[in-house]
């Protein structure tokens, strides 16, 4: 399934999108069908369950053209966000370092977080070095601690586009990565969460972005330097993740960054980060003047 987060008179509600690319408002599928991301995210298994079977009931009833919701980030409530850096061998290339030997782990805030259409804001002031990195993020549906590779996916509610903005002036004069990666609005995610059993293998996902237009990243997952079970396996062993917990799985090579000359994205630019399987999200920049 994939899994829509609607924005109504302020609230947010659970949608799905249907086979013929309508939406429905899962409110009206009536109970026990959960109401909110949220609400799916805390019933687990069930409640996954109870929607499906809703939605199956409803499969010939027609939705409406998902143009006409408001759509937010498809997660609810996030406990944690958890990015990788350094996670493709290109990227790591570019920036000219050896990819680690061991995922390297660094938090973005929830606070970050928008929806598809949403605006990547920032104030002149603040930061000149605004940057792209298209990512595959994975989103938690099971409590996981000490989970072995092999059992990893079976943790995974399912997966997203993400784009981990960063002021790549903040991050590196900062000596550390939070600060930069974390402003307000520098973490798309959407334009919806389409559910781990259909997508058997995320390592094999093409996946791009462009900047108006113009290709800027285009790789494939099976790239990463550490895959998807690599990666909740190392986290779980020293954190418990927890259901609606992220992580974004780092970014293949074609920053702004470490290009010659760098490119930083400037007002008004559309930003679509595309991956095979999942969908397109696509944010426009805007920048605030004090």
């Amino acid at each position: 399934m994939r899994l829509i987060s609607l924005r109504v008179d302020g609230i947010e509600r659970l949608g799905v999108v249907l086979a013929d690319g309508s939406a429905v408002d899962a409110n009206d599928l009536g109970p026990p069908v959960p109401p909110t991301m949220t609400a799916l995210v805390d019933g687990g298994d069930a409640a996954l369950a109870e929607l499906r079977a809703a939605v199956a009931a409803a499969a010939p009833r027609t939705g409406r053209p998902i143009d006409a919701f408001d759509l937010a980030a498809p997660l609810g409530r996030v406990g944690k966000i958890i990015a990788v850096g350094k996670n493709y061998r290109d990227h790591a290339v570019e920036e000219g370092v050896a990819p680690p030997s061991e995922p390297l782990l660094f938090a973005k805030f929830p606070s970050a977080v928008i929806g598809p259409d949403d605006a990547i804001e920032w104030r002149a002031s603040d930061t000149s070095k605004v940057d792209w990195e298209a990512e595959l993020a994975v989103v938690m549906g099971r409590r996981a601690r000490d989970v072995p590779a092999a059992a990893a996916l079976d943790h995974v509610l399912g997966y997203a586009c993400l784009n981990d903005i960063s002021a790549r002036d903040l991050q590196f004069g900062d000596g550390q990565w939070t600060r930069g990666k974390s402003l307000d609005t520098f973490c798309p995610v959407g334009p919806w969460l389409v559910t781990a059993d259909e997508v058997p293998d995320p390592a094999n996902l093409r996946i791009r972005c462009s900047i108006n237009g113009q290709a800027v990243q285009d790789a494939s997952t099976r790239d990463l330097v550490h895959g998807v079970p690599a990666l909740i396996a190392f986290c779980s062993r020293f954190m418990t993740l927890e259901p609606g917990d992220v992580i974004a799985t780092g970014t293949p090579g074609g920053v702004g960054a470490f290009r010659d000359p760098p490119w930083y994205l400037a007002d008004g630019d559309e930003v679509v980060v595309d991956i095979e399987g999942i969908g397109r999200l696509r944010n426009q920049c805007r920048i605030i003047e004090e």
